[in-house]
């Protein structure tokens, strides 16, 4: 297999554009959105679950035993890979020993047969080829292939959860929450192509691949494994290369790092990652300021952490670009108001602070009138009592003389 086979691999077959039953296309933002972030015609939408804005880390289960050390599983026994029964697998044909099992980051081959639990046959696939460990097929592939030797064929029982989860898929046609029955065997295993050895297209249409199962992972609300997705295109785009490239390869390759790092901004927003995504929103506008996705999610962003005033500024610049976008009107008008709400707030709680000094003079001044009459009261009533002591000793004089 060259190694231009070896990257077009993985999707070029329909297990790698699993689709979820759904009425249209996910938008990438929430309710009221207009623009279309999985739109290719859109400028829309890094390693491992560790997305390229420092979001957590989504932990995935690791296979019961160690992939690379002990005996080969016995025949006709069922092998339980998680340890909670949910993911299985027996060996039905034994392969080549342990040190022929693949790892994580290679290239493989395998045969294919998918059922349901009942033995209804949904799929076959003579040569299903994709890289191991990245998420490019369903979790129980993934998990189950490390697990196996050169040559080994084995039956695979696995919970929807490791499947098509509860929305199911069209292709192949799987009913929602349903447990598989997969007949796997490997064929092959090789180390995946130096990514500085690819040419410009093929590095491209590699990236291209990733970013769209992280397309089919947001669509199905798997976040985490979306953001993955996108982190493995954009270490592709980012990667070095010994290869000549055109100006016209190198905007081409640009433009999918910016449609990953718009997809994984609205990705990391659903997982509540808000300075991961904000780093996404920035890392865009660095190669294209006027990106109007890349704007809008930054102000929900700074919304979001109650930086109402910057994320106005944005949303402004953003309807400045695009003055007929209803969604940047709606959320924009959203702000206003919540601002105008904080500045209220802060002001009733400053004046409750401070207290009120209108009615604090309006209180002085009463006291004052009050005083001063309570003086003139007092003044007046001495006076007359001087008046009439003055006229009683006068008459005891004039009755002494």
């Amino acid at each position: 297999m060259t190694d231009k086979e070896k990257v077009k691999g993985a999707g070029d077959n329909p297990e790698m554009v699993l689709s979820g039953k759904k009425s249209g296309k996910a938008s990438l933002l929430d309710s009221g959105e207009d623009f279309e972030m999985l739109d290719d015609d859109l400028d829309d939408d890094p390693p491992p679950l560790e997305d390229a804005g420092g979001g957590k880390k989504t932990k995935t289960e690791e296979p019961a035993e160690n992939q690379d050390t002990g005996p080969s599983a016995p025949l006709d026994e069922w092998m339980d890979i998680l340890g909670n029964g949910q993911l299985k697998k027996k060996v039905l044909q034994a392969g080549n020993g342990p040190d022929s099992r693949p790892t994580k980051g290679q290239n493989v081959v395998i045969y294919l047969k998918t059922s349901l639990a009942d033995g209804t046959l949904l799929e076959e696939q003579p040569e299903l080829s994709f890289t191991l460990g990245d998420g490019d097929v369903i979790q129980a592939l993934d998990l189950t292939v490390q697990l196996m030797e050169m040559r080994e064929k084995a039956l695979v029982q696995a919970n929807a959860k490791y499947a098509y989860g509860a929305l199911g898929s069209l292709a192949p046609e799987v009913p929602p929450s349903a447990e598989l029955a997969l007949e796997v065997q490997l064929l092959d295993a090789t180390e995946a192509p130096d990514l500085e050895l690819l040419s410009p297209q093929e590095r491209i249409a590699l990236a291209g691949q990733k970013r769209e199962r992280g397309n089919v992972y947001y669509q199905r609300a798997d976040y985490a494994f979306a953001v993955n997705s996108y982190g493995i295109a954009l270490q592709i785009t980012e990667s070095s290369s010994k290869v000549d490239i055109s100006p016209e390869e190198e905007e081409e390759l640009m433009d999918v790092k910016v449609k990953c790092l718009n997809n994984m901004a609205a990705a990391q927003l659903k997982l509540d990652h808000y300075e991961a995504a904000l780093r996404s929103c920035i890392s865009v506008l660095a190669h294209q300021p006027d990106n109007i996705k890349a704007l809008f999610r930054k102000g929900k962003v700074l919304a979001l952490q109650g930086e109402y005033a910057e994320a106005i500024k944005i949303l402004k610049r953003a309807l400045k670009l695009e003055p007929s976008n209803k969604t940047i009107h709606a959320e924009l008008s959203k702000l206003v108001k919540k601002h105008l709400e904080q500045k209220g707030a802060e002001q009733a709680m400053y004046k409750k602070m401070l207290g009120n000094p209108a009615s604090g003079r309006g209180s002085m001044q009463k006291h004052q009138a009050k005083s001063s009459w309570v003086v003139s009261w007092k003044w007046l009533f001495g006076a007359t009592a001087v008046a009439i002591g003055g006229v009683a000793l006068s008459v005891v004089i004039a009755a002494r003389n």
